[in-house]
C-alpha cells in the first residue's frame, strides 16, 4: 500500500481521534449545561444523555483505534493472519455498541414524555428522526463490516492455501 495514503489516513485518525476527545469533554457536556439553562426541564435528561453521547464518541475512538492498528498490518503485509480478525471484531463490537446506544436513545424518545420549548414538539421529532437515522447508518455499517470480515476470512484461508502448495 502506498506510503502516503497510509500517513494520510493516520493523520485523519489522528485528527478525529483529537476532535473526539475535545467533544467529550468539552462540546457535549457545555452543550448539555446550556440547554439546561435555556430550558430547565431537560435537567433530569441531561446527565444520562450526556453519558451516553460520551460513550458513543468513545465507540468511535475505539474503532478508530482498531483501524490504525489494521493500517499497522497492512504496512507489515500481515494483514491476512488471524490477529486481523481480533481488529475487525473490535470495529463490529464498537459499532454495535454504538448503534445500540442510538437505539436506547431513540427508544426514550419515541416513548418518555420530554418537555419541549415548542409547542409543536417539532424539537422532539426531529432528534427522533436524527437517531432513527444513526441506527439505520449504523446497523448498515456493522452489516458492511461483517461481509468485509468475511471477504478477508477468504483471502487469509486462499492465502494459507498458496503458502502451502508453494
Amino acid at each position: 500500500m502506498n506510503r502516503f495514503l497510509i500517513v494520510a489516513l493516520r493523520a485523519g485518525i489522528v485528527a478525529a481521534f483529537t476532535l473526539g476527545l475535545f467533544g467529550q469533554f468539552v462540546v457535549i457536556p457545555t452543550t448539555a449545561v446550556n440547554e439546561v439553562d435555556r430550558f430547565p426541564p431537560y435537567a433530569p435528561f441531561a446527565a444520562p444523555y450526556v453519558t451516553v453521547a460520551i460513550i458513543g464518541v468513545a465507540c468511535v475512538q475505539v474503532a478508530l483505534v482498531a483501524v490504525w492498528m489494521l493500517l499497522a498490518m497492512v504496512q507489515r503485509g500481515a494483514i491476512f493472519t488471524p490477529r486481523a480478525f481480533r481488529w475487525v471484531d473490535t470495529i463490529i463490537g464498537s459499532s454495535t455498541l454504538a448503534t445500540l446506544l442510538a437505539l436506547g436513545v431513540t427508544g426514550h424518545l419515541a416513548l418518555a414524555e420530554i418537555p419541549t420549548p415548542d409547542e409543536d414538539n417539532m424539537a422532539v421529532i426531529s432528534t427522533l428522526a436524527a437517531t432513527l437515522a444513526s441506527v439505520g447508518v449504523g446497523a448498515v455499517f456493522v452489516m458492511l463490516v461483517v461481509v468485509m470480515r468475511g471477504l478477508l476470512r477468504k483471502a487469509t484461508d486462499l492465502e494459507t492455501e498458496i503458502a502451502e502448495v508453494v
